[in-house]
């Protein structure tokens, strides 16, 4: 059977329009179940993937999960014990992938968080699914012997805690699975099946006091790190590829608030941690230096405005730019969107305008609704 063919089809076809150009994955090191490095959430997309510095709600346990730890209570000032109500999130997300091709691609999310006292932090759960369309399966001859839908999807787990009264530090364990291929009819081998597990560290630093010459950005400033897909490499029957390790650096500012209006700025810089060689591709943690042999990295920019009445959020729009360098892929594109707050209910809308004309990630729009579940 052809299926170990189809399953490079499918890695390639996600390496070239997902993430990285298939010239670049020769040049800059290409990775295993890329789909763990796509936006999960409009609201980041539409800001140009920024989110490491801000991390502000359950979306953090991909950005940052750091975040987490700055949540407890939603009304700390209640007169009773009993009515402290802990901090608690849902949130989904829906993109049908690279549209223009109609080939059925799409990407889904779902996350959930909770504080609890008695840990000290907040426990998010999440489960990121990415379906890669449906292939057909054909013997050494060519002749076709059905039909096969290709996936892969991964559930985590995070936690979130403060360390000091401005800092937080956050993890995330995951468990991979990435079905490209059906079982091989010559030998039962599972010719493109591949699982893993990894871990993210990470820290948010959001200072109650900060003057910068004279200037006071307490509680305006943020800085975060992220260091993601920590972990051992995909085994594709004889194969192994690498995990998407990535170093997230992000700051986010506040840069005007009053009753009416709130404007924030947010900037990431990313590194993918793979380097791979005519030889293969180096193991964790040699690849943390070799690396660096590959120059540049990926740089995004975003805005986001929200109009409030009474101090309370009504709608946003949002603005971004991501841009890499020609060997890493050479993505770059403008982000746009707009978001909507109704009582518990948040729902934010993205659109990717890349520089490029014909680009596979054109009119990629991605929908999020985020729940405040009291």
């Amino acid at each position: 059977m052809r299926n170990k063919t189809n399953a490079r089809l499918i890695l390639a076809v996600l390496a070239l329009f997902g993430y990285i150009a298939t010239d670049a994955i020769a040049q800059a090191g290409g990775s295993a179940v890329p789909f763990l490095l796509i936006s999960p959430d409009a609201r980041a997309s539409a800001m140009g993937d920024v989110g490491t510095g801000i991390a502000d709600d359950i979306n953090a346990v991909y950005w940052n999960p750091a975040g987490l730890g700055f949540h407890s209570y939603i009304n700390p000032d209640a007169e009773f014990e009993e009515d402290l109500i802990p901090w608690r999130q849902v949130a989904l997300t829906y993109s049908k992938w690279l549209p223009q091709f109609n080939a059925d691609l799409f990407y889904s999310t779902a996350s959930v968080g909770h504080y609890f006292e008695s840990l000290d932090g907040t426990v998010a759960f999440n489960f990121i699914f990415m379906n890669l369309g449906e292939f057909t399966k054909t013997d050494i001859n060519g002749n076709e012997q059905g039909k096969f839908i290709s996936n892969e999807y991964t559930f985590g787990i995070s936690y979130g805690t403060m360390i000091t009264d401005d800092l937080a530090f956050g993890t995330q364990g995951r468990f991979i699975l990435s079905n490209l291929a059906p079982k091989s009819a010559t030998d039962g081998a599972d010719a493109g099946t591949g699982m893993s597990g990894s871990l993210d560290l990470s820290l948010l630093w959001r200072p109650s006091k900060l003057d910068i010459f004279g200037w006071d950005i307490g509680k305006k400033f943020s800085l975060g790190f992220n260091l993601q897909n920590i972990g051992p490499k995909v085994t594709y029957r004889k194969e192994a590829d690498p995990l998407p390790t990535n170093l997230r650096l992000g700051m986010a500012m506040n840069l005007f608030q009053d009753e009416f209006n709130d404007l924030k700025f947010a900037c990431d810089v990313s590194k993918l941690l793979v380097y791979r060689d005519s030889l293969g591709s180096d193991p964790i943690p040699t690849s943390f230096v070799t690396a660096w042999k590959n120059p540049g990295v990926e740089l995004a920019l975003g805005m986001e405005y929200w109009y409030k009445f009474n101090n309370i959020p009504l709608f946003a729009l949002r603005g971004g730019y991501f841009t890499e360098p020609a060997r890493l892929g050479n993505r770059d594109y403008f982000t746009f969107g707009a978001g909507v707050k109704y009582n518990v209910f948040n729902i934010d809308m993205s659109f990717i305008s890349p520089t490029e004309e014909n680009h596979p990630l054109a009119n990629t729009m991605r929908f999020s609704l985020l729940i405040d579940w009291k």
